[in-house]
């Protein structure tokens, strides 16, 4: 059993929670996930790791309420416990496992979008612990649903924050911000790191390849074990199938199948609302 230390809301469906898992904390590096089960009959739920303190044996993990697992999830407090909590899972970010003194060479982006802005931090905390400052795009519909601005400021070389409906930060889409900044206000970019919804990052990847910045997405396909064996998380990338769960969670953005991954992304949205309709 993985004790949950702390359980606070950042909005109205996302939460986050910081787990005893001193396992996990010891030997995972950003970009990679953990799955994790509320109880002993609950959901294998894939999350990606939101922040680790190895010292503390403690994992974060940031979640959004979606469907019944989820759900279950949110109701849970500081002081119970989840079932399972199994990871480090997928491979690291290339960042954190490429030569450093390389990566120092890079002029790196984020760009994030909603929940995605989450997986973004332990990565860019990462570089700027290790003397390497990235630029970050976070975007949300508007300012209500922004999460972890505060956590950003601290790590990011700059911060640019975005909403669809001019609430707050910049007016617009993460794209118009990414292309604003390298078009008019003369940023350069080599490397763009880009994570959220699915149709999000293949239009960032349509506007990095415009702009000749090589693209790293971070795929969040359905998965089930989480080992490679149920075949559920495969994508095609450059024409080959990839499991999500051991060749990434992250690929080369402009490789990506993206009109095969969003059909699969839509496959259980029957059956997950049906099952969230039933818990109430």
């Amino acid at each position: 059993m993985f004790k949950i230390k702390t359980m606070e809301f950042l909005n109205e469906t996302i939460f986050r929670m910081v787990v005893e898992a001193p396992m996990v904390a010891h030997s995972c590096l950003p970009g990679q996930f953990v799955i994790v089960r509320s109880d002993e009959e609950g959901e294998r739920i894939p999350l990606t790791i939101c922040d680790y303190d190895r010292e503390a044996g403690t994992v974060t993990i940031v979640v959004q309420v979606i469907g019944a697992g989820t759900t279950i999830m949110s109701r849970m407090k500081a002081g119970d416990c989840l079932a399972d909590f199994v990871g480090p899972l997928g491979q690291p970010s290339d960042l954190v496992t490429d030569d450093l003194e390389e990566v120092k060479k890079k002029k790196i982006v984020f760009v994030a979008g909603g929940l995605g802005t989450a997986p973004v931090y332990p990565q860019v905390k990462w570089l700027k612990e290790h003397g390497v400052e990235a630029d970050v795009i976070i975007g949300a519909k508007n300012k209500d649903i922004l999460i972890m601005e505060e956590e950003f400021k601290s790590v990011a070389g700059n911060l640019y924050i975005t909403t669809d409906d001019g609430s707050y930060g910049r007016s617009g889409m993460v794209t118009k911000c990414l292309e604003d900044l390298v078009t008019q206000e003369g940023k350069v970019y080599d490397h763009c790191v880009t994570i959220g919804p699915m149709i999000m990052m293949k239009f960032v990847c349509q506007l990095t390849e415009r702009l000749g910045i090589h693209t790293i997405v971070s795929m969040n396909p359905i998965m089930v074990d989480g080992t490679g064996m149920c075949g559920a998380c495969r994508c095609s990338v450059e024409g080959k199938t990839k499991f999500a769960c051991v060749d990434g969670p992250e690929f080369d953005g402009h490789k990506v199948n993206w009109d095969e991954a969003m059909r699969r992304s839509g496959m259980y949205r029957d059956s997950e609302a049906k099952a969230k309709e039933a818990l109430k």
